[in-house]
């Protein structure tokens, strides 16, 4: 786990001497209370930081930043190779193969004690080395939060104050610096003063449209009823628009996005990879933990063995324990996430997540940004009666044209561009005035975020002597500001009832998911001087310009998608319930029933689960409402994933199975996550969830043929110790057949399923194509159950045969001849079953050659030649007669029928 770096100093001390709560409280989550930073007067606040509008003296900032310490987020050192690959070892099948090879080497049995311990240590360097690469990966991702920040400082008590650049971790607390637009707020701030400031904090609080901030000296009630603090500015917004001039109150750890990472570092809940694996592992660990006491205490009690069978008994527990699982685990998603990382750009940090992707049936995201682009467009221009009107749009644009060019705006509001790029596209239709610059602009009011509007002044062609008043702005305050309506080329008084069915009709529109700006003029007569807020009254209403969200180019596509595989998409969102749903409709995905968070804030667990289950959108979340329903998810057996991209994000992205963000999120949610996307974009999340399930196929074909074959010679040998006057086979021939078959079963990780496996209903549920891969535990044993009875069927054909053949040849029929017999018998077996399981008759019967195939004719060719070569009487097995191989040939094709047909009705039975 990643170890925490904390700045090496707090400015907490700074307040709390002065009886001050900080911290959370600019979080503002006790509701600002007076007593609070949030609730302090201006001054109050800078006697207390012993500041003062002029800013900090030189010599005041060196004191405070030696103090304090510099102003950088904690970070997060990456765990050295030594931790990484101890932590391996808490897999349980490493830890029993590291258990099983003491116990080997406790018996004196070197060779078993050997292999296993590579194993255990070539498993633990493949993990340590993909988490290693990465969290390369990531380090390279790491950036500032800003890199200068404008601030006020003075060189001695009596010098006046000059405005510089300073790198952003030299800020301390009581700074005064300057904001401008476009620039990244560098630390915790109060504003002193603001003119017409608006700042992005999506990755604070997911709102997606610019939230507007003004200087307040003394809040009302002391900021209890401010949820989102206007007068407070935090480290990781930026500025939209307009300027200020503000104090910094918090730097470093102290920071409200500091706050955010909590204790990322705190061990996650169990994942799905967690669930799956761990049981089946801990199933046959039982299993395996039993066996070697049986197999003494029968040898004792029916052939009078003891302690001498205990390396037979070891070797016995050893070859029903899948060796190479952690191997092949690791092996399989290391070179998956490699593939994710090098064509696609996906960083998997924790490799079990990409097993995670492969499961996922349940998909949890934010709209903005995923199924919607950061900007909006025109829908429609409509006349007070809802009817379409483009005049209304045109003097929208006149409007959005002229307080652009007046106002001398740093940066065009994404509404104006909208609306004059739906100008653009539909000028040809209007006539030669529809052009915006057909009138002089005389003056502009820029947008006010407490006002609520814009205001351009404009003389219209041959009206001299007269201007006119465009104003368009939020429903309601531009209702405020008129008079009369324009209805049906006319004009009439605006009374209550027309008032009310104007709002009642904006808020039907809000309600099927539009954005909705009111537009309004008025004549007056010309006149040289400034125009102001006073000015703009007695207007008469025009009618609405109505906005949506730019939905995603790809979005529409990667939904269907996503559905096919049977992956459910869930809007966990903090938008309006309208919005969230028409963006659903636009794209093709029915929203169904539109939830709110306050609908679902009585309910938990199960309930929660079935609630939000029945529903495709849940709006106005906050970032603890999304934690709660994608833990509710889990908890009622879903694989949940959840991409986000803010600070606010974080508890989602931790209770998810899978953390999934795009690499421009803010640092913190990069820490968090589990994955990290190219770029914040479904088709991306598509494709890392189909190599998520073509690895998970891979693991359960190793799963369900390694299993079922060892089962199978398990039984087998037990009879047969049993059966037999000596050991069925002996721990070292044990060791080299476990070897052939661990070596052979290494191409699993490198294959990739074929369309048979992709649509298996073996005891996975895993198809690549169209279903999450989930390994369940029961389905499982009932799988390696049915085909592991076959498979010591199978062998127990063949002690019959080793006995015909070496009675009807008048051969010795001893223990080597039996020994290799068997042998040879066994790999062929699961050469057998490696093909026909993990491929199917018809594919194992075609052209194509993979690793899957040459791993079978090298398994082959061993298990038939090797009792026949040098190595045989090493090893302690002679060569079988003749007839054994002719009557070995029937049982293997008897077997191979039999495989194949319980397969295929296994298959039947579960379609």
């Amino acid at each position: 786990m990643p170890e925490r770096i904390s700045a090496p100093g707090t400015v907490r001390t700074r307040l709390e001497a002065r009886g001050v709560r900080t911290n959370r409280d600019l979080r503002c989550d006790d509701g600002g209370r007076a007593g609070t930073p949030v609730g302090l007067t201006t001054l109050q606040l800078m006697r207390l930081l012993d500041s003062g509008p002029r800013g900090l003296t030189d010599e005041q900032a060196e004191e405070r930043l030696v103090a304090d310490g510099e102003n950088v987020v904690p970070g997060w050192r990456s765990p050295s190779w030594a931790r990484r690959f101890l932590g391996s070892l808490r897999d349980p099948f490493t830890a029993v193969l590291l258990c099983l090879g003491l116990v080997s080497a406790a018996i004196a049995s070197w060779g078993t004690a050997c292999v296993i311990m590579v194993l255990v240590v070539v498993s633990c360097v493949l993990r340590s080395g993909g988490e290693h690469q990465a969290g390369r990966s990531m380090a390279a991702l790491r950036e500032l939060v800003a890199a200068t920040a404008s601030v006020q400082r003075r060189a001695g008590d009596g010098a006046p104050p000059r405005v510089r650049e300073i790198p952003v971790d030299q800020l301390v607390v009581g700074d005064v610096i300057r904001l401008g637009p476009g620039d990244l707020v560098p630390a915790d701030v109060r504003l002193l003063r603001a003119s017409g400031l608006t700042v992005h904090q999506a990755a604070l609080t997911g709102e997606s449209l610019p939230v507007p901030k003004q200087a307040l000296d003394a809040p009302a009630g002391g900021g209890a009823d401010l949820p989102e603090p206007p007068h407070l500015c935090f480290q990781g917004s930026s500025v939209a628009s307009g300027s200020a001039t503000a104090l910094v109150v918090a730097t470093g750890a102290d920071t409200r996005f500091a706050a955010a990472y909590g204790s990322p570092a705190r061990r996650r809940v169990q994942t799905a990879f967690d669930r799956s694996v761990h049981g089946i592992a801990w199933t046959l660990i039982r299993f395996m933990l039993l066996t070697p006491p049986l197999v003494l205490m029968a040898n004792a009690a029916l052939r009078g063995r003891g302690l001498e069978t205990l390396p037979f008994a070891v070797a016995v527990a050893v070859g029903l324990t899948p060796e190479m699982l952690p191997v092949i685990v690791t092996a399989t998603l290391a070179r998956g996430a490699s593939s994710l990382a090098r064509t696609s750009g996906v960083i998997v940090k924790r490799l079990p997540a990409l097993h995670d992707l492969g499961a996922i049936d349940v998909l949890c995201l934010d709209k903005t940004g995923t199924l919607t682009q950061d900007r909006p467009v025109v829908e429609r221009s409509m006349d007070t009666r809802g009817g379409d009107d483009p005049e209304v749009l045109r003097w929208a644009a006149v409007n959005s044209f002229w307080t652009l060019e007046l106002a001398e705006l740093p940066a065009p509001d994404a509404l104006d561009e909208a609306i004059l790029g739906a100008v653009g596209e539909r000028e040809a239709a209007w006539c030669p005035g529809a052009d915006p610059s057909y009138e002089d602009g005389i003056a502009a009011l820029p947008f006010d975020p407490v006002h609520r509007l814009a205001t351009a002044v404009v003389r219209r062609p041959g009206r001299h002597g007269r201007h006119t008043l465009v104003v368009k702005g939020a429903v309601e305050d531009v209702l405020a500001r008129c008079g009369r309506l324009a209805a049906d080329g006319t004009e009439a008084d605006l009374d209550d009832e027309e008032r009310e069915r104007l709002l009642g009709l904006a808020a039907k529109e809000a309600a099927g998911g539009l954005r909705l700006l009111a537009v309004a003029r008025a004549e007056r007569p010309a006149r040289l001087g400034a125009y102001g807020d006073k000015d703009v009254r007695g207007l008469t209403f025009l009618g609405f310009v109505a906005l949506r969200d730019a939905l995603a180019p790809s979005a529409g596509d990667a939904l269907g998608d996503l559905a096919r595989r049977g992956v459910a998409v869930k809007i966990l969102t903090g938008d309006h319930p309208g919005t969230a749903a028409r963006a659903c409709r636009d794209l093709g995905l029915e929203p169904g029933e539109v939830l709110t968070a306050d609908q679902l804030v009585k309910l938990d667990g199960p309930l929660l689960a079935e609630a939000v289950g029945r529903a495709t959108v849940v709006a106005r979340c906050t970032a603890q409402d999304k934690a709660r329903i994608v833990a509710a998810l889990r908890e009622s057996g879903h694989t949940t994933g959840f991409l986000g991209d803010g600070v606010n994000d974080l508890p989602a992205l931790r209770a998810a199975d899978v953390g999934i963000c795009p690499r421009d999120a803010v640092t913190v949610a990069r820490e968090g996550a589990d994955v990290v996307l190219a770029e914040k974009d479904l088709t991306t999340i598509d494709r890392a969830l189909t190599v998520g399930r073509i690895s998970s196929g891979n693991i359960a074909a190793y799963l369900r043929i390694t299993l079922s074959s060892n089962l199978g010679n398990v039984i087998a040998m037990l009879s047969a110790g049993l059966l037999l006057p000596f050991l069925p086979m002996l721990p070292a021939q044990v060791l080299v057949q476990n070897l052939c078959f661990d070596a052979a079963q290494l191409a699993f990780a490198f294959g990739r399923p074929s369309p048979a496996t992709a649509h298996s209903p073996a005891a996975t549920d895993t198809a690549p194509a169209n279903k999450p891969a989930i390994l369940r535990t029961r389905a499982f044993l009932r799988y390696i159950s049915v085909f592991g009875l076959l498979n010591a069927a199978a062998d127990l054909a063949t002690f019959g045969v080793l006995a015909l053949a070496a009675h009807t040849t008048a051969a010795t029929g001893g223990p080597e001849t039996f020994h290799a017999g068997w042998f040879t018998e066994n790999l062929l077996t699961q050469a057998m079953v490696m093909l026909l399981l993990r491929t199917g008759r018809r594919t194992a019967e075609g052209r194509a050659v993979g690793p899957v195939h040459l791993a079978v004719g090298a398994l082959a060719v061993i298990g038939v030649l090797l009792p026949l070569s040098p190595l045989g009487p090493v090893l302690g097995m002679s060569a079988p007669p003749p007839l054994y191989y002719a009557l070995l040939a029937a049982v293997l094709t008897l077997y191979g029928a039999a495989l194949a047909a319980v397969r295929t009705r296994y298959a039947g039975r579960r379609a």
